[in-house]
């Protein structure tokens, strides 16, 4: 009896395990990010949405679909291009499942069928085209990529976010070849900027050389211009003092008589004779001053008497002494001229010079007429 019961509570013990097993078996957890394929003996039920379910052990099969954003990796695939050039190309593309029941019936595996369709669309898209064409578009093939990937898996359930191509990788020959002619361009824009470097140095030279030509010349001509203005005025000066100091002798020999006249000629004898000249030459005859010497110590002839002349007498015969000697300018008058005139020569305009010269021409104008 013993060994009975014995073996009665072990097989008791491995209904309630087998019962159990039986009971968590029809218990299925979707994850808020998947879906469940429920089917019963072989047939579709329905789709199990995220939580706690729980299913027929024995009949029933749940099967889970990820409805996040898959990465695919198109592996690198050597393609032909248009202008037969091989190049390495490889992509990924970005999927997600929007019908779980079409992604699991219609498709055995919807992993590898994109993966595939994508290399040959790939190969076709990249085929119709150009080297250069695929270096510079890679943008424009992408959306040509997703948009035809994305119309072929629509049937699937599968829908194709994006389509990224990571590498174009041209055989080594190619590369070579593009890389001499990148050389050779950047070569050509290398010269084509030097020469025009050189080009607007030497207009900017030319120009720079002609118009240190112009400020020198023009320097030149204000000098000139400032050094006749010095002239003129030292000549005008000159002229003027000259011409005051015959004024000034005549109007002060005016009064003197013979005798005076004779006293003179004898002091002008006595400093010639101081001389070391051994010539001597007089601009008259000496018996003529012999004569008036005689006259006048009383040996010769009589000489009449010649009465002084007061300074009315004097201004009748020749004239206003003002308006004889005219305006005598002072030391200070002469200086400030002169100031002027170095003023001019540092940061005075030629304008500025020539209308001083008409000032000055203007107030010698002026006294020369009032004389």
């Amino acid at each position: 009896m013993a060994g009975e019961e014995v073996v009665i509570a072990i097989l008791l013990i491995f209904v309630i395990i087998a019962v159990l097993v039986m009971l968590t078996s029809g218990i299925k957890i979707v994850q808020p990010y998947e879906q469940g394929i429920y089917m019963r003996l072989g047939r579709f039920v329905r789709v199990l949405g995220s939580g706690f379910h729980f299913v027929t052990p024995m009949v029933n099969r749940v099967v889970k679909i990820d409805l996040r954003t898959q990465v695919l990796d198109v592996l690198k695939q050597e393609v032909i291009t248009k202008d037969n050039s091989p190049t390495n190309v490889d992509a990924v593309i970005y999927i997600k499942i929007i019908d779980p029941k079409r992604a699991y019936f219609e498709v055995q595996n919807y992993r590898i069928a994109t993966v595939y369709l994508a290399q040959t669309t790939l190969r076709s898209r990249i085929g119709d085209m150009v080297l250069d064409e695929v270096l510079s578009n890679r943008e424009k093939i992408n959306i040509t990529l997703r948009d035809v990937l994305d119309r072929e898996t629509d049937k699937w359930g599968v829908k194709v976010e994006a389509v990224e191509i990571r590498e174009v990788d041209p055989s080594p020959a190619v590369k070579g070849a593009m890389e001499e002619q990148t050389a050779s361009e950047r070569q050509r824009r290398a010269a084509i900027l030097r020469a025009d470097g050189q080009k607007k140095a030497a207009i900017l030279s030319a120009e720079g050389d002609k118009r240190g030509k112009i400020l020198q010349a023009e320097g030149s001509k204000q000098s000139k211009i400032l050094v006749a203005e010095g002239q003129r005025l030292a000549t005008i000066l000159e002229g003027q003092g000259e011409a005051q100091k015959l004024r000034i002798l005549a109007l002060g020999a005016s009064p003197l008589d013979s005798k005076a006249l004779t006293v003179l000629s004898l002091e002008a004898l006595k400093s010639v004779g101081n001389g070391q000249a051994t010539k001597i030459i007089f601009p008259f005859e000496i018996t003529k001053l012999i004569e008036g010497v005689s006259e006048y110590l009383g040996a010769g002839r009589k000489t009449p008497e010649r009465p002084p002349m007061n300074y009315k007498d004097i201004e009748m015969m020749v004239g206003n002494a003002e308006k004889v000697l005219g305006p005598i300018p002072t030391i200070e008058e002469i200086h400030a001229g002169f100031d002027k005139i170095e003023a001019l020569t540092g940061d005075k305009t030629l304008q500025e010079a020539e209308e001083l010269q008409r000032l000055k021409g203007g107030r010698y104008e002026k006294r020369t007429e009032s004389d």
